[in-house]
């Protein structure tokens, strides 16, 4: 976006502080226009022929542009995944330790990636690391729901877990 003296073109279509067009006028009348105002020539749509310019307090513009961009930034929610391992021969004390986990990052309001890790020969019977899978989200199933299901990745089994929307909603809110 040029301003005032950047401005290239001889003949612009100026438009006042206030929207109104004024119509077409040579850069040097634009120019004093804006400076008797005490306020920047901005170029809106260089493109067009004659180019568009417009009378405004360009640092006040900059400035309501910047607010607005943080504003924005602070409403947007960031959810993180977090990543939960196990094993298919699990004990059940281990099991519930690790459900404890999975329920806490779900009510934060975060993803959880559950992998099951298989050693040696227990990949041959991923069923079992399945069982489990679904074992662990009828437990949790108040909580999250099931974002991708259950699926075999080498030697790993992988499904991920995502909050249900409304306590992802309410993860900026604070009570």
């Amino acid at each position: 976006m040029r301003i005032n003296g950047q401005i290239r073109a001889k003949q612009v279509r100026l438009i006042s502080p206030e929207g109104e067009q004024l119509g077409i006028k040579h850069i040097r009348d634009a120019m004093r226009y804006a400076e008797d105002r005490d306020l920047d020539l901005v170029e809106v749509a260089p493109n067009a022929n004659p180019p568009v310019v417009r009378v405004m307090d360009y640092g006040k513009y900059k400035y309501q542009k910047e607010q607005a961009r943080k504003a924005a930034r602070k409403k947007q929610t960031t959810i993180n995944v977090r990543e939960i391992k196990l094993r298919p021969k699990i004990g059940d004390h281990d099991f519930a330790t690790k459900r404890g986990h999975v329920e806490r990052f779900l009510r934060g309001g975060d993803k959880v990636k559950v992998t099951i890790m298989f050693r040696g020969r227990e990949v041959q019977h991923p069923e079992l690391g399945e069982r489990l899978l679904r074992r662990l989200y009828d437990e949790v199933s108040e909580l999250g729901r099931i974002e991708s299901q259950p699926n075999l990745d080498g030697r790993n089994m992988v499904m991920v877990l995502a909050p249900h929307r409304d306590r992802a909603s309410q993860k900026g809110k604070k009570s």
